[in-house]
């Protein structure tokens, strides 16, 4: 029992590796290149390494989550708070990496690969695009408070579920008011790296001091 959770544990931590560093490659490196390539740099990239860079992505984000689910499981009742958090954070980002980035990423690479084609553009990507980027940089927002709280359930937990009941509700609304901008809002201050680098980082110390709070 106990070797299958440490291999549970090691599967979760490898694809967890591959998902968040592809999360902050395309966030810190892919669309500040984006933002400064020549239109025939954009259709090339989007045509040929965008979709394999997001095959990995999103499978990745799968299988960190599969494995997540199955170390609860072992867990149980032994859950803490900073768990439940960490988990609802992952949960939310697995949704937007399949709900909405896959989904709208798909659109916009046929538009650039019926371009590299000598086809027309989708006039369908000029809003599909915006709305990937809006829950990408949301995710890596939320990435840095679900690590936070990920190596904190092991290190410097905050109690019990049952202790900290209210706690998790402050943060599941806040948590929740996030996503909801993540699916109809804007990237306000997170249209820079900075931006979300710090938005994640005030989140972080907000969300675990709420758990500390009460």
């Amino acid at each position: 029992m106990y070797k299958r959770q440490v291999l549970v544990r090691a599967l979760h931590v490898l694809f967890g590796i591959l998902w968040i560093g592809l999360l902050y490659y395309f966030n810190f490196v892919q669309t500040e290149y984006f933002k400064e390539a020549e239109d025939s740099a954009r259709v090339d990239a989007f045509s040929k390494l965008v979709p394999r860079a997001l095959w990995y992505f999103r499978w990745a984000a799968l299988l960190t989550f599969l494995t997540g689910l199955v170390m609860l499981g072992y867990r149980g009742s032994a859950s803490t708070a900073d768990i439940i958090n960490g988990s609802l954070l992952g949960t939310l980002m697995l949704l937007n990496v399949w709900g909405i980035i896959w989904r709208n990423q798909k659109i916009v690479i046929a538009s650039n690969q019926s371009v590299a084609a000598g086809g027309e553009a989708d006039p369908a990507a000029a809003q599909a695009a915006p709305k990937a980027a809006l829950a990408s940089r949301t995710n890596t927002l939320f990435s840095i408070p679900m690590l936070w709280f990920m190596v904190a359930s092991a290190h410097m937990p905050s109690g019990s579920i049952m202790a900290n009941t209210q706690a998790i509700v402050i943060c599941c609304v806040i948590i929740a008011a996030i996503e909801v901008n993540a699916i109809y809002g804007k990237q306000y201050i997170m249209t820079t790296v900075k931006g979300v680098i710090a938005s994640g980082l005030v989140l972080t110390v907000i969300l675990a001091g709420i758990l500390r709070m009460f």
